[in-house]
């Protein structure tokens, strides 16, 4: 049930969350909202590479088109599968679980699940299949997917387990689901001669 009570994890690495909400707690006021900035909207950054990822594998052959298209679709999968995993382990929110922790942000309501961090599983998840189709974008998205996963133990949100746990669930499955997408090639191959050709190739 939603507002029943749930796991505990502060066993695993309480001390360690709360030494980094400290530290929080006494940063300048310009850091603090730069990263709850960061937290609220940084999701958009992802939204944008993934664009890129289309926008120029209209260059690159139709397998490397096929991963760029998939790209979303995959990370809505991999989400998916991140909200069936926070139902299964219930864990509470630190800021429930440790009395008095300091948070940026309001603490979300009971039930709102912690394990694993859904923005780090769509961070992670977004820089593991741009990785397979454009490095460069890849890349871009890796430090960004750090810093959003930082983020969610900077403002309170989650202990630092459950980024991590959000950064492996995002990169073991990303990475094969992009390359399964691979055989959407044939259909991609077909889409560039038909109508859908200028969204698919760049001009000559």
């Amino acid at each position: 049930m939603p507002g029943s009570p749930g796991f505990d994890g502060s066993g695993i690495d309480g001390g360690l969350y709360t030494e980094i909400t400290r530290d929080a707690r006494h940063a300048p006021w310009l850091l603090n909202d730069t990263v709850s900035t960061w937290s609220a909207f940084g999701l958009a950054l992802f939204a944008a590479l993934m664009l890129t990822a289309w926008w120029l594998a209209r260059r690159s052959d139709s397998p490397m088109m096929a991963r760029a298209l998939a790209t979303p679709l995959v990370v809505a999968m991999v989400y998916g599968v991140d909200m069936v995993v926070r139902v299964a382990v219930r864990e509470d929110r630190p800021c429930r679980s440790i009395p008095r922790s300091f948070t940026l942000e309001s603490c979300p309501a009971p039930g709102d699940w912690s394990f694993p961090s859904g923005h780090a599983v769509i961070a992670f998840a977004t820089a593991a299949a741009l990785w397979l189709v454009e490095r460069r974008l890849g890349a871009v998205a890796g430090l960004a997917a750090a810093a959003m996963g930082a983020s969610q133990v900077w403002i309170g949100a989650h202990y630092p387990h459950d980024v991590a746990a959000g950064a492996l669930t995002g990169v073991a499955l990303a990475a094969p689901l992009t390359v399964l997408a691979t055989r959407g090639a044939p259909w991609v191959e077909r889409a560039r001669k038909g109508r859908l050709r200028p969204l698919l190739v760049t001009a000559a």
